[in-house]
């Protein structure tokens, strides 16, 4: 399992969050999780599945790539 987390702060909505997770699953693939949301509220949530873990840390990349584009910052 590999993990990025991001935090953006200074918005009215508090401190925001942004995750990035890739690993395997049951049906022996790679997914990727990302989650977003208010640190402490309920987050929301999409997981991709891929065949190799290329794939997967490709499109796991970019969406890190864009969420720091935006202001978040990794802690």
């Amino acid at each position: 399992m590999i993990e990025c987390l991001l935090y953006r702060t200074g918005r009215a909505q508090g401190r925001l969050f942004y995750r990035v997770e890739i690993a395997m699953n049951l049906f022996s693939e790679v997914s990727v999780l990302r989650e977003w949301g208010v640190a402490g509220g309920r987050p929301k949530a999409v997981v991709q599945s891929f065949a190799n873990l290329r794939d997967a840390s490709r499109v796991a990349d970019r969406h890190r790539n864009r969420a720091e584009r935006r202001g978040y910052l990794r802690f």
